[in-house]
């Protein structure tokens, strides 16, 4: 399933394509076979390719530069651009330490927009079926904007702060429905039988405020990758 989904993203950057980017253990594996695929192309073949990266992630703690290890900028520097050494600037991420973050939001999100939009959107899907930061009742047409992060999501999260969920910032930046939904492709990978209640809920029911990712139904070219685990309630008759 990784090397599927890696595939996806490799053929996007040599087509010349903006990605959009996700973090989450979801997404380790599929980092690890897009590096395992872009480290085995010849050398001028891949410097080209990495000359050319364009990619913006979905969302970023507030509160958390960089440096911090629990940052999704610094799960990026060890996912993709240290291996890749993609340069910097090339891989975008909302800057979680700016003064401002609603201001630092309305900023990424120009800047989406200036790039041309984004051509193939990674996505995971959260317990409470969020996408992004965006958690429910979530519409449609919600914009990049500052959020206060549920208590399911920051439970969810716990793991990579000790186990505890009060040690996840309480606020993140996140790429909004509106954003999401105007990537001309979406890839959405699910895995883990955890998951199947709310991908079911999120595919095969109505789309709704409460499973903010049921609305990625609505996109012409939604593309699900799932693990048989996840799958499980999927029974299509």
């Amino acid at each position: 399933m990784a090397a599927h989904v890696a595939e996806r993203l490799h053929q996007a950057l040599e087509d010349g394509g903006v990605l959009g980017l996700a973090t989450g253990r979801t997404m380790e594996p599929v980092y690890a076979a897009l590096r395992q695929r872009l480290l085995a192309l010849p050398k001028p073949q891949r410097e080209l390719l990495l000359r050319q990266w364009r990619s913006f992630n979905l969302d970023e703690y507030v509160g958390l530069g960089p440096d911090h290890p629990q940052s999704f900028a610094a799960f990026m520097q060890r996912q993709l651009a240290g291996p890749l050494q993609i340069e910097r600037g090339s891989l975008a991420i909302p800057h979680g330490l700016a003064l401002d973050a609603d201001a630092e939001a309305r900023r990424y999100s120009a800047a989406v927009v200036a790039a041309g939009g984004v051509d193939l959107q990674l996505l995971g899907l959260g317990s409470n079926g969020h996408v992004g930061f965006n958690e429910p009742p979530c519409s449609e047409a919600e914009p990049c904007r500052c959020l206060t992060l549920s208590p399911a999501t920051r439970q969810q999260n716990a793991e990579a702060f000790g186990g505890d969920p009060a040690a996840v910032p309480a606020r993140a930046i996140t790429l909004g429905t509106a954003e999401i939904l105007a990537a001309r492709r979406l890839l959405l990978v699910v895995t883990g039988a955890a998951k199947a209640g709310i991908l079911r809920r999120a595919l095969l029911e109505p789309p709704c405020p409460e499973v903010p990712a049921s609305w990625l139904q609505r996109h012409p070219r939604l593309e699900v990758v799932v693990d048989l685990a996840a799958a499980a309630q999927l029974e299509l008759s």
